[in-house]
């Protein structure tokens, strides 16, 4: 009798270990299927909100993130391309030693609407949306803090081939045909009218501020500009003007990202600085201005039009374009109530209508400085710097 009530207290014991182990894997299951990231690989001082666990009896670790102080940002654009290769993040981290830059924007999303790392969004992992291309973000991220720059993250909003295609129902569609609208150079759109895709974008950004980015910049938030544009057909404008509609989805971003440790920037037109209606693409800067910490016209001389300014060449002038927009810009907010927004523009550093030598970068931060801007970002799309402004 003996020998028995031990192989049962054996027995016993035996399926209490199996079960403990079975509760905890599938408790870490859970943990993860709600889109946490991995908290090994995220910076100690690096987290989003207040993270809970999955069941009362699984330990994990809280990690405090501060939101960054505010300064004036200098920043360099890089693809994912850039920030996937180490020799290439080195490059730049000594490019900007000694200089005044002191940021990078980094695309996590870009023109194909493809998510840059493995991303555990419920819906990014359903539709398959995501391409690794940068292997380990968060050491990424890690790397440019520990040289103390300020890391930003790109995000493309409603052009986005990638989840228009896998997600058809939230794309613009073509009124002739009932399948996809697309532009002219054949890239569909999400509707801006669908709060899906508005919660879509928002989870990708909550997600990224807690990987450690200081910052969310939103590309493409507008209506498409080009392309057969009276055959676009939108399911949810309600009466409203693509204006409202920008205008209520910027509201959505400020509200669902208010809580996180971190800033968010959009970008527009250049034009919206001055033009008082709004393109037909629904961007007005003073509508953006009451909702994101900065706002980023991107006044690239090389895309204003001959005459603009008298000029016959805006490219070749690029103090008198930057000057006169930027200040336009200043003034337009001025009289904006509870304005929420600083300007930081978008500046040009590649040849395009004119060779773009140093002279002609510092002149156009010298104009921004002077109309009274906060900072400035670089654009080269193919990253190749050779001056790095204060150096």
């Amino acid at each position: 009798m003996r020998r028995i009530g031990i192989i049962v207290l054996d027995i016993i014991l035996l399926a209490v270990i199996i079960a403990s182990v079975a509760y905890l894997v599938l408790g870490r299951d859970k943990i993860f299927a709600r889109g946490i990231p991995n908290l090994d690989f995220i910076p100690g001082q690096k987290s989003s909100s207040e993270i809970t666990a999955a069941s009362k009896n699984i330990p994990v670790q809280e990690v405090v993130r501060t939101k960054a102080v505010e300064h004036e940002i200098k920043g360099l654009y890089l693809t994912s391309y850039s920030a996937a290769n180490s020799k290439k993040v080195d490059q730049i981290i000594n490019f900007m030693k000694g200089s005044d830059l002191n940021a990078v924007v980094i695309d996590i999303k870009d023109y194909s609407g493809q998510i840059s790392y493995t991303s555990q969004v419920p819906a990014v992992v359903d539709l398959k949306t995501s391409r690794n291309t940068i292997k380990d973000l968060p050491a990424v991220i890690k790397k440019f803090h520990d040289n103390d720059i300020y890391v930003i993250a790109r995000q493309t909003v409603f052009q986005d081939p990638e989840l228009a295609h896998k997600k058809p129902e939230w794309a613009v569609k073509n009124s002739a045909t009932g399948g996809l609208w697309l532009d002219y150079k054949g890239l569909a759109w999400m509707d801006a009218s669908k709060q899906e895709v508005w919660q879509y974008n928002a989870d990708i950004a909550k997600e990224a501020i807690g990987l450690g980015f200081d910052e969310i910049n939103f590309d493409y938030i507008r209506f498409p500009s080009d392309g057969r544009m009276k055959l676009m057909q939108f399911v949810n404008m309600a009466g409203r003007t693509k204006a409202q509609v920008m205008a209520d989805f910027y509201k959505f971003l400020a509200d669902n990202l208010k809580d996180e440790p971190a800033y968010i920037s959009g970008d527009l037109f250049g034009f919206t600085t001055e033009r008082t209606d709004d393109m037909n693409i629904g961007q007005q800067i003073e509508d953006a201005a009451l909702y994101f910490d900065y706002v980023c016209p991107m006044v690239y001389p090389s895309h204003y039009p001959s005459g603009y300014l008298n000029l016959k060449n805006p490219a070749a002038s690029p103090y008198q374009v930057v000057k006169f927009a930027l200040t336009k810009g200043e003034e337009s907010l001025a009289v904006v109530k509870d304005v929420r927004a600083k300007i930081r523009p978008w500046l040009q550093n590649f040849n395009m209508g004119a060779v773009y030598t140093p002279a002609m970068i510092d002149a156009q931060i010298k104009a921004g400085q002077e109309a009274g801007t906060y900072g400035y970002m670089l654009w080269n799309a193919r990253n190749v710097y050779s001056y790095a402004p204060g150096k």
